[in-house]
């Protein structure tokens, strides 16, 4: 009995132990849950709760409306239209081949529409929005939409494509804008645009769509939306609306530029339009051109290689990027230079057998002619060469570039284009630099004679030919050539001017400037260029140019040797002489004699411009009917007024806080464009470059 009450009271303290350790570890259990609670809801609340808001709330970004591009008359030349496209996200994709398979049955995917999948699947990774097919019509929208359960990781869109309705019109000037790559999504994020540029898929790549990108692309919106745990949406939760690009209004006349390039059908060459008193660029010609339409969704191997492999370049923007010597269009430059500097007057005579003659070499005019004692009016007239030889060694290699550098020879004009080069203005400098032997390190007096005639070492562009044309035109206020005239922000409406003051005035003398004028003047009465212009209902003054290609030794005609290796064929003029409204320079490659091939290129030019049914209203900028209704009352008298500025009389009416206004040109390092493949932006993904030569150089013929 007593054992048995012994055994009882142990049983109860073991009882009441264990109800004690059991108490402990509840409470220990508890007090931990309620640490860990206290940490949750109030030390890392903050935090925490964000991360909550994430995983229940997603950021959609709005990719913002592409600025249109007009030209100065109001003719869209680059628009947006709403555009349906399936996207595949491939990591939500089980069997991709299944999944394609039954999505041909529904909408319509052709083997190229596939074959461009297959590659954009292996150039983005597996969470990435890929392109599967763009174009759908509402049908094709409708009928997947109904069945988009079926095809997880297939998603319907709409987005703004780009739209260039004038085709290969003016193609070189606009550019294109293209898928955003791995290059352009590096350079976004060091420049710290990246965050902007978020749901937008394409990028300006070349032209204006690049140089203007910043103002055309906007700002991107945003959507926050609050998402079940799979992510399907369920409301908007706020919105932030994307600000449109802004609208661009080109100095380019549409009307203008279709006449030039109808000009240039069939022919290799480049012609540059600008208003001297204002640097408005009317025409800006390539030839030939190409459809920028077909680089928006990325150019398909085919036309790639049909463009790319061209022998004529249809893809270089000859008159930005294209170097060549220009003849004898530079000598009322060197004519002014030796005015300017003193070396001549404008009333001594040289004689002209038909050849200069130094240091035993015979250096001959074009064609053999011989015009006997000549003074500058009559060299200019007749186009000279003799009496040019002979200027090179007086001037000087050295005082001819510092000279005529400030006409933009040989200098980046800054034209909102982008890869322009500089070419080449040579000088002694410019030779011990890009010359590595000291045997060719030396600059040699005969040099000079054939620099002076606008060959040797010169390489210019036709911009820059075009722009100096303008300068002397516009008697040395030089205008910056500019593409894009106003700016219109699409959500105020206020309208900005891009250039409105000189850049500087070069110091000429009158007297200097009426001689070359009045040469220039007569070489279109009763020079080389006097056929190309009879009846013109205007006064024009120009001067022709042949620029010789590759060294052909001896006498030789055009028809007699092959295309590629006949002369370039140049004009420079501007009209009307008395009060110069347009400036024109051009070059038909391997087209012959300027006089014959160029000149009638620039009076239908000028024809066109200065025909009285279209100066009526010449100095009007127009935009889109639309644009401008939506528009404050004081921007829409801005945007219709006159782009006339007031000529300067001197450097002194240059405003310090004009953006534009820069010191005459300094030698400047070489372009780092130069270096650099034009091509690379419209290159498809792995395709090798290919070397480019637009035409080399020779000598003045020697005997």
């Amino acid at each position: 009995m007593f054992e048995f009450k012994k055994t009882s009271h142990r049983q109860k303290r073991r009882i009441v132990l264990r109800i004690w350790v059991a108490g402990v570890f509840a409470l220990l259990c508890f007090g931990g849950l309620l640490a860990r609670l206290w940490y949750l809801q109030v030390d890392r609340y903050e935090g925490l709760a964000e991360r909550a808001d994430q995983n229940r709330i997603a950021v959609v970004p709005i990719p913002p409306r592409r600025g249109e591009i007009v030209d100065r008359n109001g003719v869209v030349l680059a628009r947006n239209y709403r555009d349906y496209t399936l996207e595949v996200v491939p990591a939500r994709v089980e069997h991709m081949t299944q999944m394609l398979d039954a999505l041909s049955r529904l909408v319509t995917l052709t083997p190229l529409d596939l074959k461009r999948f297959r590659l954009r699947l292996s150039q983005n990774g597996r969470y990435a929005h890929v392109l599967l097919r763009n174009n759908l019509n509402d049908t094709e929208a409708a009928w997947f939409a109904a069945h988009a359960y079926e095809f997880p990781g297939v998603e319907l869109r709409a987005r703004w494509v780009r739209e260039y309705p004038q085709h290969e019109t003016a193609a070189h000037v606009l550019g294109f804008v293209g898928r955003i790559s791995e290059t352009d999504e590096a350079q976004l994020e060091e420049d710290g645009r990246a965050g902007n540029y978020r749901g937008t898929n394409v990028i300006g790549k070349k032209g204006i769509e690049k140089t203007w990108e910043d103002a055309l692309h906007g700002h991107t919106g945003l959507e926050e939306v609050e998402v079940t745990a799979s992510g399907r949406p369920v409301r908007v939760l706020r919105r932030v609306d994307p600000v449109p690009g802004s609208n661009l209004v080109l100095s380019l006349d549409i009307g203008l530029q279709k006449v030039a390039e109808k000009l240039f059908e069939g022919k290799r060459g480049a012609l540059v339009a600008i208003d001297p008193k204002t640097g408005d660029v009317l025409a800006f010609v390539s030839s030939p051109s190409f459809d920028p339409n077909l680089f928006v969704d990325g150019i398909d191997v085919e036309n790639w290689r049909k463009l790319n492999d061209s022998p004529d370049h249809p893809l270089i923007n000859r008159p930005l990027y294209g170097t060549y010597p220009i003849g004898s269009t530079y000598k009322p430059f060197v004519a002014l230079a030796a005015l300017q500097l003193h070396k001549r007057s404008a009333t001594e005579r040289i004689p002209d057998p038909g050849y200069f003659e130094f240091a035993g070499q015979k250096y001959r005019n074009a064609g053999g002619a011989a015009y006997g004692p000549t003074d500058m009016h009559h060299a200019l007239v007749v186009s000279s060469d003799t009496y040019f030889f002979s200027l090179g060694p007086e001037i000087g290699v050295d005082a001819l570039h510092d000279f005529t550098k400030q006409f933009g020879f040989g200098q980046l004009t800054g034209i909102d284009l982008d890869g322009e080069r500089r070419g080449v203005l040579p000088s002694t400098a410019w030779k011990r630099h890009a010359y590595k032997k000291p045997s060719q390190q030396h600059w040699y007096t005969g040099e000079s004679i054939s620099v002076a005639v606008g060959q040797g070492y010169n390489s210019f562009t036709l911009l820059q030919l075009a722009q100096a044309t303008a300068v002397l035109a516009n008697n040395g206020v030089y205008m910056k050539p500019h593409l894009v005239s106003l700016v219109e922000n699409s959500m105020t409406g206020k309208i900005k001017r891009t250039v409105t003051k000189p850049s500087y005035t070069i110091p000429l003398k009158p007297e200097n400037l009426k001689v070359v004028k009045d040469a220039l003047v007569d070489v279109v009465r009763h020079g080389t260029a006097r056929q190309a212009f009879v009846g013109a209902p205007y006064q024009a003054a120009g001067k022709t140019g042949t620029a010789q290609v590759y060294s052909l030794r001896g006498r030789y005609h055009n028809t007699n040797v092959p295309e590629r290796l006949r002369d370039h064929a140049l004009f420079m003029a501007y009209a009307p002489a008395e009060d110069p409204r347009i400036a024109v320079a051009l070059i038909v490659e391997n087209g012959g004699w300027g006089a014959t091939v160029a000149a009638p290129i620039a009076r239908k030019v000028f024809d066109y411009w200065l025909s009285p049914d279209r100066t009526e209203n010449e100095n009007q900028v127009l935009m889109p009917a639309e644009l401008v209704d939506g528009l404050p009352p004081k921007a829409r008298e801005a945007v219709t007024e006159t782009q006339a500025v007031p000529e300067p009389q001197s450097a002194e009416h240059t405003s310090e806080e004009s953006p534009d206004a820069v010191v005459p040109p300094e030698d400047q390092p070489d372009n780092e464009q130069d270096g650099k493949d034009p091509l690379a932006p419209m290159r498809p993904h792995g395709a090798a470059p290919q070397a480019i030569t637009l035409g080399e150089h020779r000598e003045p013929e020697r005997q």
